[in-house]
């Protein structure tokens, strides 16, 4: 049976066969008896990792361990409001810092701690009153690519925006892309600091079935 550990756009998680290409966490366990148990998430530290980092094996979703999370690649992962983690994707996270630096702060300041980035990202992420996505309504010719959003039309399925197209996200992989409509209103799902780190030069990893 699959686990509840795989991670949507909206940053929901969900029991579906479909592993994708890159896992994470959300600070610590969130789970007891390989089921999900209080608020999805344990502190403000979400990271995206690779699936293999020097031999290491885990065995998921085991007892007082952290909640292995699943993500179909690395655009899904910042979608949901995960980072690049700085121990097995430390090229990737430096890349990241420069450009969310670059984003944000003065010129030749540099950041003082990865946790200020979390703590942005938390407040962007999350609706303290609901404990659900908090998402920005933005015009579509703004976004950089690599964003996640939706249509007014269809707000259930998110897209990737890629190229100037829009292409419809499931577990399994992309759909065929669309024409993106020259500036729409649309739902921005990835967290707007992130966003800005895209437009700053940091172009997030996408699955195989974007093209």
């Amino acid at each position: 049976m699959p686990l509840p550990n795989r991670v949507d756009p909206f940053g929901a998680i969900h029991a579906v066969p479909s592993r994708g290409t890159m896992f994470g966490n959300r600070g610590g366990c969130m789970h007891r008896d390989q089921k999900l148990v209080g608020r999805p998430w344990t502190n403000e530290r979400w990271i995206c990792c690779v699936l293999e980092f020097r031999g290491r094996w885990r065995q998921v979703m085991s007892e007082g361990r952290y909640t292995e999370l699943f993500f179909l690649d690395e655009a899904t992962a910042f979608a949901a409001g995960h980072r690049p983690c700085m121990e097995c994707r430390r090229d990737d996270a430096r890349r990241f810092i420069d450009a969310w630096t670059r984003a944000h702060l003065p010129p030749g300041e540099k950041l003082k701690t990865i946790s200020h980035i979390d703590q942005v990202a938390h407040r962007e992420r999350i609706d303290p009153l609901t404990r659900r996505q908090r998402t920005t309504s933005t015009r579509l010719s703004t976004l950089p690519d690599g964003v996640f959003v939706t249509l007014p039309a269809d707000p259930e399925t998110p897209r990737l925006l890629r190229d100037g197209k829009l292409l419809p996200w499931s577990f399994e992989g992309y759909g065929a892309p669309e024409p993106a409509p020259s500036d729409e209103a649309v739902t921005l799902l990835t967290p707007p600091s992130f966003a800005f780190a895209f437009a700053a030069g940091y172009t997030p990893a996408v699955h195989p079935s974007a093209g």
